[in-house]
């Protein structure tokens, strides 16, 4: 049944529609379709609590749990004269119940609620396998529909170390529930999940040991940025080793010990937990994905087209399952997005193109757009200009100038291409800087904008002012 209605001059087509999964990408296809007239459509959710990883186990209570960690820190190290504070853990378990309840809100009314009283939409808890393009199974029920959504999301990838599973291992599923904080705790991995844990436990208290593959951490951002913010959590007491391969993980009467090679040189470490951060794994398993003909990348992540169109014309996917952009904003997008092309046919394509990203450390690393090295490998002619936090009044006045804001632009064209920030609260930065991006506005254009003075997005303005001048020899707001 087609209908004509207004959508961007595309038609809607009534239909029914059956997600799997049950995060945000799920929910947002969910309600974009009911938007578009769905005449139908079925959530089928299993493993982790309706939400799935954002609100569960991952976007919620880690930032909550790290403001706290941070509101601790705080408390201990003031840089003003004259003012004596102090701080002390009391109750950790006080800590994380708190964390529990912040969740268990926000999943009722960002989830359950959002589709309580849409009488199109309903909710199925079971395990779906894929029988067609149109069919999944769930125990002994069978469904159809004329659109299939897969949107399972992604779980924490446990490496293949001897000893570790026999050890047992944390991830941030476990350790964002754990009752006591662990004395000490060996964290394996270099990226962002692995950074936020390990300075939110430090925080804590905990004497944290950083294990990463890599000759860096963050290794994909460039060496400013990872050598800085290295040294930064070097300074609260965490120690962090690169180009480690790890041997052997063994549970001891104290805890666990973790054996590995540091250039060439065999090294042990002990302590009462070991966390595993060391990337992501699709949920895609044991789906019938591939024999009902969905293609899977080497990985088993779903491969999708730019619409998010799966190698079955009526089965879409989206989110964390697709392995790119795993970030909870982007999920929501893409099932927003499938739906739309499902139910309109208008065969929108996924744009990435100014896309912001946060690394909740702290200082925060935040970036948007290209790098140098992928502005000049995509074949600008790049240019980059760091501006220190030391030269920014906010961060001078707060006495706290770790980090830098660092601008690349085409030097023919004046335009920005990215932006790379290591600051405090850096990530608030980064939508003036998006928006640039998106919407083609010039270096030129940010440095002759207005920028309050005494704000940390005044740093920006001085970042764009540094592709021509030396900020050091600036009055005050001068240009």
């Amino acid at each position: 049944m087609i209908s004509c209605c207004g959508n961007g001059g595309h038609e809607k087509v009534a239909g029914t529609l059956i997600i799997i999964g049950g995060g945000s990408a799920a929910f947002s296809a969910a309600t974009r379709a009911v938007e578009l007239g769905a005449e139908k459509v079925t959530i089928i959710n299993d493993g982790l609590p309706t939400g799935g990883t954002c609100v569960n186990v991952g976007c919620v209570p880690s930032k909550t749990l790290i403001r706290a960690s941070e509101s601790l820190h705080r408390a201990k190290h003031n840089p003003f004269a004259g003012i004596q504070t102090g701080g002390g853990l009391a109750d950790f378990s006080a800590v994380v119940e708190q964390k529990r309840q912040l969740v268990t809100e926000l999943r009722q009314a960002k989830y359950v609620d959002v589709i309580r009283d849409l009488a199109q939409v309903r909710l199925v808890k079971g395990h779906a396998k894929l029988l067609d393009a149109h069919s999944v199974q769930i125990g002994d029920m069978r469904l159809s529909a004329d659109h299939l959504l897969i949107a399972t999301g992604a779980t924490a990838a446990i490496p293949n170390i001897p000893g570790l599973s026999e050890a047992g291992y944390l991830t941030n599923e476990s350790a964002f529930e754990l009752e006591t904080l662990p004395e000490s705790l060996i964290v394996l991995g270099g990226r962002y999940i692995a950074l936020e844990c390990a300075q939110m436990f430090a925080r804590f208290g905990s004497r944290v040991t950083v294990l990463q593959r890599s000759e860096r951490i963050l290794p994909a951002e460039s060496e400013d940025i990872t050598n800085a913010l290295t040294g930064y959590l070097a300074e609260e007491g965490l120690e962090i080793l690169t180009g480690v391969a790890l041997q052997q993980v063994r549970r001891v009467k104290q805890g666990v010990v973790v054996t590995a090679k540091i250039n060439g040189e065999k090294r042990e470490f002990a302590a009462a937990q070991v966390l595993v951060a060391t990337g992501r794994t699709p949920n895609t398993r044991n789906m019938g994905l591939e024999h009902a003909g969905v293609l899977l990348d080497e990985h088993g992540y779903i491969q999708v087209s730019p619409t998010l169109q799966t190698t079955l014309p009526d089965v879409w996917a989206a989110g964390d399952v697709l392995g790119k952009n795993m970030f909870v904003y982007t999920a929501a997008y893409e099932g927003a997005l499938a739906a739309e092309n499902a139910f309109t046919k208008a065969d929108r394509v996924t744009d990435y193109t100014a896309l912001p990203w946060v690394i909740f450390t702290d200082p925060q690393v935040a970036g948007v757009g290209m790098d140098e090295r992928q502005a000049v490998a995509a074949g600008h002619d790049a240019e980059a200009a760091t501006l220190p936090l030391s030269y920014v009044p906010r961060a001078i006045a707060a006495r706290d100038t770790r980090g830098m804001i660092k601008l690349i632009r085409d030097k023919k064209t004046d335009l920005l291409l990215g932006a790379r920030i290591l600051a405090p609260e850096g990530s608030e930065l980064l939508m003036e800087l998006a928006m640039a991006i998106k919407f083609s506005i010039t270096v030129t254009q940010l440095r002759n904008s207005f920028h309050p003075y005494l704000t940390l997005g005044e740093g920006v303005k001085l970042a764009a002012i540094t592709f021509g001048k030396n900020v050091a020899q600036l009055s005050c707001c001068a240009t």
